[in-house]
């Protein structure tokens, strides 16, 4: 059995190595450990990676990653410039609240509720990784279903979306890290204008997705 202290240090070690989220019960099995003994480690990495700490420990959905620190996100991007997500306009938030809340949907569903189309907002939150297809619904047209994903759990900082705040929280959430994305460049302004005007603009397997339930659902309602 491992002692407390080398559990800590592998735990460590396989969180810097990986990069990406590890599932608890994989870390279980692998190091024939108790899941109370991994979560009470984690618990404790957490505590010595927190606070102003560069390094943070979050856990979503079953799963436990190390992250840079929320706080220092703009110095970072100086430092690096990454290639950062367009920033969300207000009917993919609106889009992306309804779908957190009420998954999994379906576009009309969504569009009852909006009172407009959100076809491109659907594509928008895809191309984010931000939602997800989960399904067909049992009922004429099988129209597709819509979900959040991981990456909406981690860049939200939510563990689960049982834990999502009130609709009005979220958005606030939402708003206050799409802030700190940059302005959007000419290619992109672009692309949303002729967006706006032709929703199939965007090519891809989703779009099609999206167009093939449209006309599907359009044609059952005929």
């Amino acid at each position: 059995m491992l002692e407390i202290e080398k559990i800590d240090n592998v735990l460590e070690a396989l969180l810097f190595v990986s990069g990406d989220g590890l599932k608890v019960t994989d870390i279980c099995d692998l190091l024939e450990l108790q899941k109370s003994e991994v979560t009470s480690s984690v618990k404790r990495l957490q505590k010595k990676y927190g606070g102003k700490s560069g390094i943070h420990l979050i856990s979503y959905n079953g799963k436990i990653q190390l992250a840079s620190n929320p706080d220092y996100s703009d110095t970072l991007s100086c430092v690096l410039n990454p290639i950062k997500e367009k920033a969300l306009s207000n009917p993919a938030m609106e889009t992306l609240s309804i779908i957190a809340y009420r998954q999994p949907v379906t576009r009309l569903d969504i569009e009852h509720i909006r009172g407009v189309n959100c076809d491109y907002a659907l594509q928008a939150l895809l191309k984010n990784n931000l939602i997800e297809i989960t399904g067909r619904k049992d009922a004429l047209g099988k129209p597709l279903l819509f979900g959040t994903t991981e990456t909406f759990l981690k860049r939200f900082g939510i563990e689960d979306v049982s834990e999502l705040p009130d609709r009005e929280g979220l958005l606030e959430k939402i708003r206050m890290i799409e802030e700190s994305a940059p302005e959007p460049t000419e290619e992109e302004l672009y692309n949303f204008a002729k967006q706006e005007e032709n929703p199939d603009f965007l090519e891809g397997e989703d779009v099609e997705l999206i167009g093939a339930d449209e006309a599907a659902s359009a044609t059952d309602e005929e």
